[in-house]
């Protein structure tokens, strides 16, 4: 029975694979098309879809060294948006791209208890716009990071910048060796 598998199989499973290599790279080229456009400016926050927004947070966080699961794909997320990794530690991300829209402290809670029952090391949540000063309050003294929308924007623009700036020493002096600075700040630039 097993034979009469093997067969088809032998074509069936690299194809699958292939495809999903090809998926994977044109998601790649989307996700760094729209981070671009965004930070030179081309598009706003506000201008783009709420997938669009996470998918560019994604790649904020990538950008950064973190290895990223996209986990909200249009269903209920369960309150995340994104699983990060770095340095075997997990922390959890909640994307919001309300327009016009102040962050209540409501979704900052919410993460916090779904890091707690996930076990993670810390959360991330992102928006668009602004948060109240609720939210604000609550976050402080927890490993809850909150990202306005003029964080992220500079994040992006200096993620983009940093690229260019070791694009530019890459092709000119390759042989330069620095070792990476240690930090306890899961934001902090891996050079």
């Amino acid at each position: 029975m097993f034979r009469g598998l093997a067969a088809p199989a032998q074509y069936l499973l690299p194809a699958a694979l292939l495809i999903g290599a090809i998926a994977s790279v044109f998601g790649r080229m989307r996700r760094k098309k729209l981070f671009n456009s965004v930070a030179r400016n081309e598009n706003t926050l506000e201008s783009i879809s709420w997938r669009e927004f996470e998918l560019l947070v994604g790649e904020a966080f990538r950008r950064k060294g973190f290895t990223v699961q996209e986990t909200g794909q249009g269903g209920a997320d369960g309150g995340i948006d994104l699983v990060l990794l770095k340095d075997g530690e997990k922390y959890l991300v909640q994307c919001k791209q309300w327009r016009r829209q102040l962050v209540q402290v409501n979704v900052v809670r919410e993460l916090f208890g779904v890091m707690a029952a996930e076990g993670a090391k810390g959360g991330f949540v992102v928006i668009s716009g602004r948060f109240t000063e609720d939210a604000k309050a609550f976050a402080q003294g927890k490993n809850l990071h909150l990202i306005e929308g003029a964080e992220l924007n500079d994040m992006i623009r200096q993620s983009r910048a940093i690229a260019a700036h070791r694009n530019s020493q890459s092709t000119t002096n390759k042989a330069s060796y620095q070792p990476t600075s240690v930090s306890s700040d899961p934001l902090a630039q891996t050079h």
